[in-house]
C-alpha cells in the first residue's frame, strides 16, 4: 500500500463529536462521507455499497477514530480525527492499493486525487456547519 495524498483540517469542537459526525457513515447518515443506496450486510461496521456505479467496501474503527473507504482496483480513502488543541484534526489519506501495474495508478488517480482537496474542503464545511463550529483545510 503506497501513500499518494495527505490533506488535514481542523473543527473547533471536541474530537468526541467530530468522530461521532465522521463515522455515521452507513447510508441516511449524518456524515458528509455517508454511502448512498443499499449497505450489505444491513447492520456492522463494515458493508459495502455501490457508489458512483463502483461498488465500495467501507469500514468504520471506532477505538482508532477513523473510517476507511476501499473500491475499484486501486483506491483506498482513510478519514481520522485526532484531537488538536483547537478540537479535533481531520487527517485523510489516499492509498494505492493495487498490487502492480504502478503505470496504470498514475493515469487513472489523477482524476481522484485532483478533486479530493475540493471534496474534503466541502467535508470539513458540511461538519463545521453541522455542529456549528469553525472548519479549515491545513495548508501543507
Amino acid at each position: 500500500m503506497t501513500e499518494l495524498l495527505v490533506l488535514r483540517g481542523v473543527v473547533e469542537a471536541s474530537p468526541d463529536a467530530v468522530t461521532d459526525l465522521l463515522l455515521d457513515v452507513r447510508p441516511g447518515g449524518r456524515s458528509p462521507l455517508a454511502a448512498t443506496g443499499d449497505a450489505e450486510p444491513p447492520d456492522g461496521d463494515e458493508f459495502t455499497v455501490t457508489k458512483d456505479g463502483s461498488r465500495i467496501t467501507v469500514a468504520v474503527d471506532r477505538q482508532e477514530r477513523s473510517v476507511s473507504q476501499q473500491g475499484e482496483w486501486w483506491y483506498r480513502g482513510v478519514t481520522t480525527v485526532e484531537p488538536d488543541p483547537r478540537g479535533a484534526r481531520v487527517i485523510h489519506r489516499i492509498y494505492n492499493v493495487a498490487p502492480g501495474r504502478r503505470w496504470a495508478v498514475r493515469f487513472v488517480s489523477r482524476g481522484p486525487l485532483n478533486a479530493a482537496p475540493v471534496a474534503f474542503a466541502a467535508q470539513l464545511t458540511e461538519i463545521g456547519r453541522a455542529l456549528n463550529a469553525n472548519a479549515w483545510v491545513e495548508e501543507t
